[in-house]
């Protein structure tokens, strides 16, 4: 029997624990990366490199750890309309804050 790393088992999608692992150490390693660029002096390119690198980070949860992958197309729809709302309110305050 062959192992594929991604398996369709009764409605239920099954990730390798390596997977997981690998998405972990990412994770681990953006956090990193995060901390070490809060030292350095990037002027305005620091908020826009961090919110890059959560938004990567978000992006790794909502798909592998929470299986917003192999949810339904709709239901998919839904989260993003929910993200670009919050993304509506963070450019906004973003601007309210620039602009003061």
């Amino acid at each position: 029997m062959e192992h594929h790393e991604e398996q369709k088992h009764h409605g239920t999608h099954v990730i390798s624990y390596g997977r997981y692992l690998l998405i972990w150490l990412g994770l681990l390693s953006l956090t990193g990366i995060t901390v070490a660029l809060s030292g350095l002096d990037l002027g305005q390119w620091i908020i826009i490199t961090a919110m890059t690198i959560a938004s990567i980070k978000t992006l790794l949860v909502a798909n592998i750890f929470m299986h917003l992958k192999f949810e339904d197309r709709m239901f998919r729809v839904f989260v993003l309309v929910a993200v670009v709302t919050l993304l509506i309110f963070i450019v906004l305050t973003f601007f309210d804050y620039a602009f003061r």
